[in-house]
């Protein structure tokens, strides 16, 4: 059976290429961003269940633009459409994308030497309905010296990266031990979004009258 269109409503161009890489015919959809803070974590709120909670409101929010009739843009054709939020925990705490470079080398000290998770979730909305998953994976930085630091944070890489690192660039060299999946730690992985595709194939044949 041939992989079904979807929607990727991400501005990640690494997420764009990774579903190229696993040959899912996609098209990017920008959606507006919601008024406020971006994506911020409730008060008490598990950094488990802050990156599953993200991914799902985007679905959901990316499901009624789809479905909204505007005079803005032309219409698009109903299709699943799949969204991703990344997150990079330390001892329970979200380390989210770096406001500047001062706060990507602080994050970098703080996870110099030391093993922390990186929790993506994905989640696929199928008409009415949204189904989920979460990749967890492990990685362990060797220890960084304040030079090193520096060095990568001059590249301008650590910017706009959860836990202000990109594993596929240059900071791929810190990584001593990784036990998860690598294109998760990337933004999007790829067996877990290949088997929800899976799923929604099977959701929407068996929801076909």
């Amino acid at each position: 059976m041939p992989t079904p269109f979807i929607y990727l409503a991400s501005a990640s161009p690494r997420r764009h290429a990774l579903l190229e890489q696993i040959g899912v015919p996609h098209e990017v959809l920008h959606i507006p961003a919601p008024a406020g803070e971006d994506e911020p974590q409730w008060a008490a709120e598990r950094p488990e269940a802050y990156v599953l909670r993200t991914a799902i409101e985007k679905a959901q929010r990316a499901a009624v633009w789809l479905q909204t009739p505007s005079s803005d843009r032309p219409k698009l054709r109903i299709a699943p459409i799949l969204c991703a939020d990344t997150t990079v925990i330390l001892e329970d705490k979200v380390l989210g994308k770096p406001a500047d470079l001062d706060e990507a080398r602080d994050t970098l000290i703080r996870l110099s030497g030391r093993e922390h998770t990186v929790h993506t979730a994905i989640a696929l909305a199928c008409g009415n309905q949204i189904i989920q998953d979460v990749s967890i994976t492990l990685v362990r930085f060797k220890r960084l010296s304040l030079t090193e630091i520096a060095e990568y944070c001059a590249t301008g890489e650590p910017l706009g990266k959860a836990g202000s690192y990109a594993i596929q660039g240059r900071a791929g060299a810190f990584v001593t031990h990784l036990s998860g999946s690598y294109t998760g730690v990337m933004g999007l992985p790829v067996y877990e979004t290949a088997r929800l595709i899976e799923q929604g194939i099977s959701l929407n044949t068996s929801t076909t009258p």
